[in-house]
């Protein structure tokens, strides 16, 4: 898969993209990145660090969020697209909901629409996808059910009905998104047949809530249970890791795929 001038092999190794959140709300690093010259500063350390995608967001998903004015997330996300795409070719993802903020973000320079809406996203929001030709990646945001697998394949579908191409597609299971602590527990435990499904997966685990249920550690105190997750997610061929903290989860891949392709004795 070739996302920009970057080539992606999904089935030899997973990928690392950097969050950028240009929010004053996000539940990890809220307001950190808020300004224009933070965020492109911060997205050019990620870069620096290994990225290999960088995700831009500017309304929090976390529990109770507010939502913002098409305006305001408009206002926050289409400057840094901008200048960021002029330093640098890297893949640029704009995570939103709204079919409007999306395609402004596309025009402005990205190339990946990431929406939380992958099961109720509107037909505005597959509209724009298929009319730029972007990549899409959709979450499953609804709690995890039998056969798992064949409702995040039916999400995808759904988005092939609507003309966007089968190829562009990447399924993310959701982990914080409408489920338990046990069903995000049984997502990570399942993350093998999940990639089954035949489509690239993202995972996007860091810092979660999931990990700070079992660690009993706040959000920014969550590292080591994130990178137990990456490894899992490398393990199970997921195709792309969504993660705060750059540098630890290139470093974590980079030493697993040694051991993994080390020749035997």
């Amino acid at each position: 898969m070739k996302i920009r001038n970057s080539e992606f092999d999904f089935a030899k190794t997973t990928y690392v993209m950097g969050i950028l959140n240009v929010t004053p709300d996000s539940f990890s690093d809220g307001g950190l990145h808020n300004s224009e010259d933070a965020a492109i500063k911060h997205a050019l350390l990620m870069i620096e660090e290994g990225a290999d995608i960088i995700d831009i967001g500017g309304e929090s998903t976390r529990p109770g969020f507010e939502k913002v004015s098409e305006e305001e997330e408009l206002r926050r996300v289409i400057p840094v697209i901008k200048r960021l795409r002029k330093q640098t070719d890297i893949p640029i993802s704009i995570d939103t909901t709204k079919p409007a903020v999306a395609a402004q973000a596309l025009d402005a320079g990205a190339d990946i629409v990431n929406t939380v809406e992958g099961v109720d996203a509107p037909e505005e929001m597959f509209n724009v996808v298929r009319d730029h030709d972007a990549f899409f990646v959709m979450t499953y945001e609804k709690s995890y059910v039998n056969q798992f697998g064949a409702a995040l394949e039916s999400m995808a579908e759904n988005a092939t009905e609507h003309g966007i191409d089968k190829d562009k597609i990447i399924i993310d299971p959701g982990v914080g998104f409408g489920k338990t602590q046990d069903e995000n527990l049984r997502i990570l435990n399942d993350l093998m047949k999940i990639t089954a499904v035949g489509y690239p997966v993202l995972l996007g685990c860091s810092r979660k809530s999931v990990i700070g249920n079992v660690l009993d550690t706040p959000a920014d105190d969550r590292l080591a249970g994130t990178l137990v997750t990456t490894t899992l997610a490398a393990l199970a061929g997921v195709g792309i890791v969504r993660v705060h903290d750059v540098i630890e989860n290139v470093r974590t891949i980079k030493m697993l795929n040694a051991i993994c392709n080390s020749d035997p004795v």
